[in-house]
């Protein structure tokens, strides 16, 4: 008897060994799926606080990215800008050293010779070469021969009385030419005028 005694009490162990761990697997399962629509919610369904932080975090990092590639396109159109000045003239520099170069020969064929008409043919080869670079570069003379004295690329220095009326009011002579660069006046020409 003490055996059969001691086999039912092993199969009550044994039985609830059994009933307990499947009681835990019960337990673990019923918490799985309590926390899975518990996360889907939180998911789905954010505050409206949580939904405008993040709105504006995002918005933040945009903002500091556009500042930034601002300041760095400031500081690279602030370096191009100084250099543009500091060689923005190179290239008529450049363009006239020619010039100066044949001033330099005529200089030192000026003392070979006694002719003047040579220094004369010399001198205006020279002028001829620097108008031709000018022009390439934009520049322009300002027309004064019998042209009406206009104030935007004349400015007088002389009047001239007893010219009669029609010379009144029209450039007489150009004591100084006026060049333009690109239409815009940058000397303008000094004049005498009719009164």
């Amino acid at each position: 008897m003490k055996e059969e005694e001691i086999e039912e009490t092993e199969e009550k162990e044994i039985l609830t060994d059994k009933e307990a761990e499947a009681a835990d697997t019960d337990k673990e399962t019923e918490a799985e799926t309590e926390a899975a629509p518990a996360d889907e919610e939180q998911a789905e369904e954010k505050s409206p606080l949580e939904l405008a932080e993040e709105q504006i975090a995002d918005l933040k990092d945009k903002y500091l990215r556009q500042v930034a590639e601002f300041d760095n396109y400031r500081k690279r159109t602030m370096k191009e800008r100084a250099e543009l000045i500091l060689n923005g003239g190179e290239k008529v520099i450049t363009a006239l050293l020619p010039v100066l170069d044949d001033m330099e020969r005529a200089i030192d064929n000026g003392a070979k010779t006694d002719d003047p008409e040579v220094l004369r043919e010399g001198m205006v080869l020279i002028h001829q070469k620097m108008m031709k670079i000018l022009e390439a570069q934009g520049v322009s003379t300002i027309d004064t021969d019998n042209q009406d004295f206009d104030t935007d690329v004349h400015e007088a220095v002389a009047m001239v009385p007893g010219m009669g009326d029609d010379k009144k009011g029209k450039v007489i002579d150009c004591l100084t030419r006026g060049y333009k660069l690109n239409d815009k006046v940058i000397r303008h020409a000094k004049v005498a005028v009719g009164q």
